[in-house]
Formats: C-alpha cells, structure tokens, sequence
C-alpha cells in the first residue's frame, strides 16, 4: 500500500505541485514573505517542492532539502516558511489520494494519513534540527564576539590601561569584566587602570558593587583604580544608595582620570610652546 501511494503520487507531482503553489501563493498576501520579491518567491516555492518531491521519489533521502534548507538559512529566509511549506504539501497531497477513491472509509482515511505522515515528518524533524544548530551555532559566535568587545583593556600608555565600559552590566558580564581586568594589568604592567563608565546608562548598587570589587582586586595586586566617567546624575544614584567609593580615586571625565594617572606614574603634560618660549626668555635673561 505505501509503495502504491508512493507511484501515484510522483507520478501525479505536477498535479500536485499545482495545487501546493496555489495554496502557498494565496496565504502569501498577509505573511512574513510579502516583503520578498515575486520572481524570487516563486522560484523558490518551485524549488522547495521539487526538493520535497525527490526526498519521497529517494524515500526519505533528505541530502538536497539539507542543501535547500541551508541556502535559505543563509539567506534569512524564516524557518516557519518551511514547516508551513510542507504542512499544506501534507494537507493537498492527502486530499489529492482521497480524490481518486471512490469510497474512503476511517480505517483506510488512518492509513492514508499515517502513510503521508511517515514521509513529511521526517523531512519536518530534520529541517527544525538544522535550523536549530545553525541559529545555535550563530548565537554562540555572537555571544563570543561580544564578549570580547564588552569588556576590552586597552594600553594607551607605558603602565597606564583604560577599560571603556558601554551598555547593561550583569552578573555574568561582571565575571568576564574582573577576568579580563585582572589578566591585562598582569600582561600590561599596569600601574593604573581607567576604568570608564560613560557608556553605562544606570548605575544601580549591583553595578556599583561589581566595579568596587573590581576596583579592589586591582589595588590588591598592586595597582591603583580610577574611575571616571561619573556623570551628575551617577554621582546623584550613588550618594542615595549610600555606596562607599572613597577607597579609590574618581573623576567626571576620561581626560581628568588620565592626568590623575599621569601624576601617579610621576609624569605630566607638558605644552612644547610654552617650554620654548622659557628658554628664549632664559636665554635674554642669561645675556643681561
């Protein structure tokens, strides 16, 4: 029986296609795919059925919708566009082998309905495991990148290090923070550490607590911590909330915070213009 059902369905495919093309394009005009082009969605809904075609021809082998899948990952296309895809191809196919009988009773309907099912399902489940790895497998690089780029110490100077901090700062990012932190003052030889935190929109006492202890661990291996970028409103946040930051240096702005860090490492700014004009007037003086 399976075996029969399978003939004539592939060799009523174009039949079937038909009506599958129909049903797709009609539930085009109010979903996700409106905004793709015509001459490309078509082509792709030729193709998609074409691939599930040859997957039932090869009985069950899925080695081309693999293929059509990952093209259409790559591309964005949704992964409801395909199971939506092959629950109608179920649907219209059903429909398609009761139209050919003349008499149809329940247990023949459950055959006929289990008989699909073991073709589409398998095609179903594949597809949703891929789909899943890849979005997997892309959020897991994401995630990577931005742990890299959430907590970066940069070396702006001989044993000076600056960590600029942007955007929500969590327990789990906290962790990341104090690693990096710790590991690059040790690479570094850094005598201080900018820690800036303009880039950070609130200032709660978790936060707080996450740059004291920060800022701690620092000063216990040898290294002073300044932090800056305290904005008025911060500064407002952390005198309410009673949090104790006197341990360790704090300025409005990375430029101050970097000349407090000049004069720690016994170092300072000097304006090349006005030294040369004391050694002109050194000089006149010296001739009087």
């Amino acid at each position: 029986m399976p075996e029969a059902l399978r003939r004539i369905v592939v060799e009523n495919s174009d039949v079937i296609s038909k009506s599958w093309l129909d049903e797709v394009t009609e539930k085009r005009k109010s979903d996700y795919t409106s905004n793709i082009s015509d001459a490309l969605y078509h082509s792709t809904n030729q193709e998609f059925i074409n691939v599930i075609f040859s997957s039932i021809n090869r009985r069950g082998d899925t080695a081309e919708m693999d293929d059509f899948a990952e093209r259409l990952i790559n591309l964005g296309w949704p992964l409801s566009y395909i199971t939506d895809g092959l629950q109608t191809f179920r649907r219209v196919t059903i429909d398609f082998i009761l139209s050919q009988s003349d008499k149809v009773d329940t247990y023949e309907f459950s055959r006929i309905l289990k008989i699909v099912e073991d073709w589409v399902e398998p095609i179903i489940n594949q597809l949703v495991n891929q789909y899943s790895g890849s979005w997997e497998h892309t959020v897991s690089l994401q995630r990577l990148a931005l742990q890299e780029l959430s907590a970066p110490l940069i070396p702006v100077m001989d044993n000076i290090t600056v960590m600029p901090l942007i955007g929500t700062i969590d327990t789990e990012r906290a962790k990341l923070i104090m690693e990096n932190l710790l590991e690059g003052v040790m690479k570094h030889n850094s005598e201080v550490v900018l820690i800036d935190i303009t880039g950070v929109p609130v200032v709660d006492t978790m936060v707080a607590h996450h740059i004291i202890q920060a800022a701690e661990a620092v000063r216990l291996i040898g290294s002073t911590c300044i932090l800056v970028g305290i904005r008025p409103e911060i500064a407002q946040t952390i005198v309410n909330l009673g949090i104790d930051l006197s341990k360790f240096p704090t300025k409005s702005s990375l430029r101050k915070g970097f000349k407090k860090a000049l004069t720690i490492t016994n170092r300072e700014i000097v304006d090349l213009n006005d030294s040369k004009d004391e050694e002109i007037t050194n000089m006149l003086d010296s001739l009087k």
